[in-house]
């Protein structure tokens, strides 16, 4: 059986790590002609970090802060897509893939992303991963580790290149 890959789900932290595995996903959404939808998880602070900038800054402000994040992940997301778009139309005649879905989502990013793909019927998970000091050869990001062993889906992930 060849599996069909129809909907994709692209998680990223905003990091130079995930902007590169961004092309793969974007490439991979163009070639099977799937749906992709792009997440960006913000982690939530402990309840008692909340309570207490809330009380340092006062509720609304607090929902103005969060609400500002949000915005401004979900333009930086923009953006990159369409300078990614204006690079591929530099090597293709158009962008063939679909606009993506945007979804910024609150909580724990592994939990997260594994929810996300189970709610959106993904096919496949697409997102960057980087080592780090002495064993950046060995291991993996952590949350990049943690969804590849976690997943029941397939799990692509994609490192820098050196």
């Amino acid at each position: 059986m060849i599996p069909e890959i129809k909907k994709i789900l692209y998680a990223t932290d905003l990091s130079e790590s995930a902007l590169h595995a961004f092309g793969y996903a974007v490439s991979l959404s163009s070639r099977y002609q799937a749906g992709l939808t792009v997440l960006h998880v913000l982690e939530e602070l402990s309840t008692s970090v909340q309570m207490q900038v809330k009380s340092i800054i006062g509720h609304e402000k607090w929902l103005q802060a969060m609400d500002e994040i949000s915005r401004t992940a979900t333009a930086k997301i923009q953006a990159r897509l369409e300078k990614l778009c204006g690079d591929m139309r530099t090597r293709a005649d158009q962008c063939t893939f679909a606009k993506p879905e945007i979804v910024i989502a609150h909580g724990h990013p592994v939990q997260t992303i594994l929810e996300q793909s189970t709610r959106r019927n993904s096919d496949l998970i697409v997102m960057g991963t980087h080592g780090f000091g002495t064993f950046k050869d060995t291991w993996m990001g952590s949350t990049a580790r943690r969804v590849l062993h976690r997943s029941r889906i397939p799990v692509l992930t994609i490192r820098l290149p050196d």
